[in-house]
């Protein structure tokens, strides 16, 4: 089952940094297509990722997971085959935004069925086995981003189609059946459009700050126009019998402040991975497929560290662990702004820098999330999981915003300038990674009387209950 649930989750995970690196390919073979739209078809998915996410998984909740998942992935595949099918990038953009919905669909719908098969002691393991599965595709898909870019750019969204069609033939047979959300009354579609618009109308704003001019009208309304409909969204909620988003969700301690730790840390996350890329491009002038291979090596630390610090979590606290974490995490970035030059020297300058954030990563991530939805009835864990999810979407969307306002003014032949801007970027990641520990440090440690099952590493004999 678990291998059912991982390869959507490795599918959709996989397709973020795929496609990052595919897009200068792209450019080239539609003749004429401007930057600004080419960066739609990342943009796209970002904003509709983010909009749909807990709508989505408050239809999971509402109906079955498993059928959302299942509907979700075949979405997913179909955008992909439409997506390698693009005769022009407007046409390539519009599959993109398609294939984002499925994605919404499908990734807080897959930890529900997680939880659902996994017994309540088990439940830790299950999310840090899972979030680990999320770390080795943003290991591998700079590489494997690299490799199909050689081919032809098409074949990233090609490779989707057998896991997907893969996932689709076994899963009605291996899925299990979670139960419904009780006291499910009638949808509410209006909260729905209200939190959906107002989600996309922010990202949005976010997205195209540093090119539209964080002043401009365009931005400003973006923005405002998030705020009101937000806003809208929270005083429906709370009378609406059946919401999208059950408020009482939010008066959990643990879930709300390991979400609001998530979305801190995923400011400098993302800041963090994209100042890596472009430094190996722009400054060392390396290729997509050596940056990859470069970039690699800190995701790569991620899954053995997400199972592996279940004990010390059930030692320390979540809290304590992830603010640790943070602090490797900021190590690693100072690492960085002390040795990173314009003569590369991988060894001495990025890797070190790369590993401690790779360690890092591995510490915070899991343990929050973990934190997050194990606070959480069985019920409500697909909202709950979209809630974190789309939370650490818009953390990386402000984070990538930050860092391109800081990269804004630097001269590309001017190394000093360069380098100087790389070195803000840096210290804004530092600020954010440190703003995320003190949020850490607010997630409650359980009571004695109150305490879930303390996550437990799986053992070979349980690696067919929650692992592959």
């Amino acid at each position: 089952m678990f291998a059912v649930v991982a390869a959507g989750v490795a599918m959709s995970n996989l397709d973020l940094f795929v496609v990052n690196v595919a897009l200068p390919d792209m450019g080239r073979h539609f003749d004429g297509s401007s930057l600004s739209s080419l960066s739609w078809v990342l943009n796209g998915y970002a904003v509709v990722f983010a909009a749909l996410l807990v709508p989505a998984g408050n239809l999971a909740d509402r109906t079955s997971p498993r059928r959302a998942y299942l509907w979700g992935t075949a979405i997913f595949v179909v955008a992909s085959a439409l997506c390698a099918a693009a005769p022009t990038v407007w046409f390539l953009v519009a599959a993109r935004v398609l294939q984002a919905a499925g994605a919404a669909v499908m990734t807080p719908s897959s930890l529900g069925l997680l939880l659902a098969a996994a017994p309540p002691e088990r439940r830790g393991a299950a999310v840090r086995a899972w979030t680990a599965v999320s770390g080795l595709a943003a290991a591998l898909g700079p590489v494997a981003g690299g490799l199909l870019t050689e081919l032809d750019w098409r074949w990233v969204f090609l490779v989707n189609l057998p896991v997907g069609l893969a996932v689709l033939v076994a899963g009605p047979r291996v899925l299990p059946h979670p139960p419904r959300r009780p006291g499910v009354g009638r949808s509410d579609p209006a909260g729905a459009v209200l939190l959906t618009v107002g989600i996309a109308a922010l990202a949005l704003g976010l997205v195209r700050g540093p090119d539209w001019g964080w002043g401009s009208a365009r931005v400003v309304g973006s923005l405002l126009a998030s705020v009101l409909l937000l806003a809208g969204f929270l005083h429906r909620s709370a009378r609406h019998p059946a919401p999208v988003l059950p408020l009482p969700l939010l008066r959990v301690r643990t879930f709300s402040a390991a979400a609001v730790a998530a979305f801190v840390f995923s400011v400098a996350f993302a800041a963090m991975l994209l100042s890596g890329v472009l430094w190996c491009q722009d400054v060392w002038h390396w290729s997509a497929l050596r940056t990859g291979l470069a970039i690699a090596p800190g995701p790569l630390m991620v899954p053995g560290l997400a199972l592996a610090a279940g004990p010390l979590v059930a030692r320390l606290g979540s809290g304590r662990v992830a603010a640790a974490g943070c602090l490797v995490f900021a190590a690693g970035i100072g690492w960085w702004i002390l040795r990173m030059a314009p003569q590369p020297d991988y060894v001495g300058a990025m890797l070190p820098g790369m590993l401690l954030t790779g360690v890092g990563v591995g510490l915070i991530l899991p343990t929050l999330i973990s934190a997050a939805v194990t606070a959480l009835p069985p019920a409500s864990v697909s909202t709950g999981s979209a809630v974190v999810t789309m939370a650490r979407q818009i953390g990386t969307v402000i984070g990538t915003a930050l860092l391109v306002a800081a990269l804004g003014g630097a001269a590309a032949d001017d190394l000093g300038s360069l380098t100087d801007a790389y070195d803000l970027g840096w210290i804004i990641t530092v600020s954010a990674v440190v703003l995320a520990a003190l949020a850490c440090l607010t997630i409650p440690r359980p009571t004695t009387t109150q305490a879930p099952p303390s996550p437990r590493v799986p053992t070979p004999a349980q690696v067919p209950t929650v692992a592959p």
